[in-house]
């Protein structure tokens, strides 16, 4: 039962569909492993990031919640700032089978628009949330730009091409050193 409501699950929420802000994909042939995303909120600190979730699917799933934890860093008071521990009670205590792991993407989701600082997984950015909501702010944004914009990997492969390499070895390059372009260019240089 739990094989068939996963894949039933993962074709659901792999789907891409703008309107919910949220997706989730299989990282291994179990589908025990899977990667979300999650676009930050319109209207928030969070605006214009994409955040990166690893999910864990416990064998008694959907009897016992999904693992969730922020890959992507992210400053707000229910994820850590250091490990992407998350304070969620669907996560927890008050999860149920008739929920689905697109419906905790969407609550995540949620969760950035409105923090429950009383409850917090990460005492300083709570303290500063309630303490200096503009710090807080700022911060946020900050974090967002930082490690959440995804790099404009086509602007990264022109470059190359301006350089004098060709598409193909730009992009092989690129990709093998994670969109490092000094080691790419490096490697394509011979050094």
């Amino acid at each position: 039962m739990a094989s068939g409501r996963l894949k039933k699950e993962l074709a659901e929420v792999g789907k891409v569909d703008q309107s919910s802000g949220v997706s989730a994909r299989a990282t291994s042939d179990d589908m025990r492993r899977l990667k979300g995303k999650i676009n930050g909120p319109e209207s928030t600190c969070y605006e214009g990031g994409i955040f990166e979730i690893d999910i864990s699917i416990p064998k008694q799933y959907p009897f016992e919640p999904p693992k969730m934890k922020f890959i992507t860093k992210i400053w707000h008071p229910n994820i850590s700032s250091q490990t992407g521990a998350i304070c969620l009670d669907i996560l927890k205590d008050q999860w149920s089978p008739a929920l689905t792991i697109k419906t905790a993407l969407l609550s995540l989701r949620a969760l950035l628009s409105s923090p429950e600082p009383s409850d917090p997984q990460d005492a300083e950015v709570a303290k500063m949330y309630l303490n200096d909501r503009k710090k807080f702010e700022k911060t946020a944004k900050f974090w967002t730009e930082s490690y959440a914009k995804e790099a404009d990997y086509e602007a990264m492969i022109k470059g190359l091409e301006d350089m004098g390499f060709d598409r193909a070895s730009a992009k092989k390059a690129l990709e093998k050193h994670d969109w490092d372009e000094s080691r790419a260019v490096n490697e394509l240089l011979g050094m």
